[in-house]
């Protein structure tokens, strides 16, 4: 492209102050007759500003620059055109100077920042209302429709831009991304803006050298996190990608929403896919790993907190399916996401029960239980007892991680005899007291065994002993009160007794409140696994309202 000759910048800038703010009928005439070769000079004078090293340069190659653009955009019918207002931003935006090194520079911003709220602003004396009164032009309409043209400029140039490299260019086309960062601060609740902020959060993670400023990413993520700002997938991604911190937040504000409003609990599978964690987690192994370790203190700080296990039950299953939907050429393996946990013990715990035929339930338990004894044999065997420790908590989280087994092993309690129930007996109680806090592990195999004899009495016999009743009562006031509870509702769901016989049974049982609450938790936590068999929905619809009316 040929250089700008000292004739062509005289012929524009007289045509610039000729036709002023565009109030004669010749000169919005002459504008007319001129806009296309305007195009071309504007597009001539684009590739000038780009190829100069700093605004100083701009201005000393060319005076007149900042006074030839402030009079085109104070012409309401220049920038009526979308072409030349597009082309006037660009020149705008390059004589813009992310650190301003002296007084020229400084002056040069602020003046832009006035130039950019002239063009937006709907006061009265700015372009819009010279725009309604000399051509009938609505305002916000003007308003709305400038808006977006500014966006999907900016946008494209901000997806192309790590394309065109700096060598290419010799100054980049924003003078860094992090200006336009800081521009969009005041705009991230605007819904004309999200592709730009879109655009710029993915330029990261295509072109590392990159910064945005810590007040935009903070200013997303609020509008993003109180809903007042719509993204793509791919755009929260990478705000997570670039914030951790961001992340973070995300995965506290699930966690509060769970704890404070049981009423989700019926939904929960759709609350967690909607968090985009579980998808993005599948995505990004670092970020599974930490939305993984903010759930690893929660459970540490809430270890007997029902709601706190179904939420992280329910995002692991929701990350194992949006994972096997993926290609397996895109997959990392799983010990990658679970770096901690013997590879023996990943295979069978993170298989779903919905990929095993029923009649291997037992046998896929026994080996899960197996495996589980021979490890906690090891470790307690082992003279590091923090090495020995954190190695046990790891395995028991990640069992917690896919309670669906543990639902499986109680449901499978409600028909097996003696001698089957041993291991899953096991299971259960260190699903629920993984520690022996207090040495009291010999007391809680004696409480699940002692409530797996009554229940089976209760449910399986013809005659309802008062004993027995009164036995799971007090077993349900011991600290191993949710593993009776969840042994409860598995024979009051799938044994073969009658309505009046479960409704019986539920009556004189379940009599206090938090006793209530959590059985209410637990149901919807069976819900969403049990759903689609008849005959199990009309049990847990029948124990949801009996609950609901005492």
């Amino acid at each position: 492209m040929a250089p700008l000759s000292e004739l062509q910048m005289r012929f524009w800038m007289d045509k610039a102050v000729q036709w002023g703010q565009a109030t004669s009928p010749s000169a919005q005439q002459d504008i007319s007759k001129h806009v296309q070769s305007l195009g071309t000079f504007l597009q001539q004078l684009v590739h000038v500003l780009q190829t100069t090293s700093s605004t100083t340069e701009a201005m000393k190659s060319f005076p007149f620059v900042g006074q030839f653009l402030g009079r085109l955009c104070w012409n309401p019918y220049v920038t009526a055109d979308g072409a030349s207002r597009r082309l006037l931003l660009q020149c705008v935006w390059l004589l813009y100077s992310v650190e301003p090194q002296n007084a020229v520079e400084h002056r040069a911003n602020e003046w832009i920042r006035n130039l950019l709220c002239h063009l937006t602003s709907e006061d009265e004396g700015s372009m819009l209302h010279a725009l309604e009164k000399h051509a009938g032009f609505p305002p916000q309409q003007y308003y709305s429709g400038s808006l977006k043209k500014m966006v999907a400029l900016l946008t494209t140039e901000v997806n192309i831009s790590h394309i065109t490299s700096a060598a290419s260019l010799g100054r980049c086309m924003f003078d860094s991304i992090h200006s336009l960062s800081v521009a969009c601060v005041p705009l991230v609740t605007c819904p004309e803006v999200a592709p730009l902020i879109g655009a710029l959060l993915k330029h990261y993670n295509l072109c590392s050298c990159s910064h945005l400023s810590e007040e935009f990413i903070k200013a997303v993520n609020t509008a993003w996190l109180s809903k007042k700002l719509v993204m793509e997938d791919g755009a929260v991604m990478a705000l997570w990608c670039y914030s951790l911190s961001s992340l973070e937040q995300a995965v506290l504000l699930l966690l509060e929403r769970v704890l404070s409003n049981p009423k989700l609990m019926p939904n929960l599978e759709t609350v967690v896919t909607d968090s985009l964690l579980p998808k993005a987690s599948a995505l990004h192994c670092h970020i599974f790993l930490i939305v993984n370790d903010v759930f690893r203190n929660a459970i540490i700080t809430l270890e007997e907190n029902l709601a706190v296990r179904s939420l992280l039950q329910v995002f692991t299953s929701c990350f194992l399916q949006t994972r096997a939907a993926q290609r397996p050429q895109e997959r990392l393996p799983l010990r990658s996401f679970f770096p901690h946990v013997p590879h023996n013990l990943l295979t069978p715990l993170l298989t779903a029960p919905s990929d095993v035929p029923k009649h291997v339930w037992l046998e896929h338990l026994s080996w899960i239980g197996t495996l589980l004894e021979k490890f906690l044999q090891e470790r307690n065997q082992e003279e590091d007892n923090r090495r020995g420790h954190r190695a046990m908590f790891e395995v028991w989280f990640l069992l917690v991680q896919c309670g669906h087994w543990i639902d499986v092993a109680a449901e499978l309690l409600v028909s097996v005899g003696p001698e089957q129930s041993e291991l899953l007996l096991f299971l259960l109680m260190f699903y629920h007291h993984p520690t022996n806090r207090g040495h009291q592990s010999t007391q809680h195999n004696m409480v699940a065994r002692q409530a797996w004899s009554d229940l089976r009495s209760l449910f399986l016999t013809h005659t309802l002993s008062p004993e027995r009743l009164s036995a799971v009562n007090e077993l349900l006031c011991t600290l191993s009160a949710n593993l009776v509870l969840r042994l409860l509702l598995n024979f009051a769901i799938f044994s073969q007794a009658s309505p009046s016989r479960v409704t019986d049974v539920i009556q004189k049982v379940l009599t206090g409140a938090g006793v209530k609450r959590g059985a209410m938790c637990m149901l919807f936590s069976m819900h969403q696994r049990l759903k689609g068999d008849s005959a199990v929905d009309a049990r847990l619809r029948m124990l949801e309202d009996r609950l609901h009316a005492t």
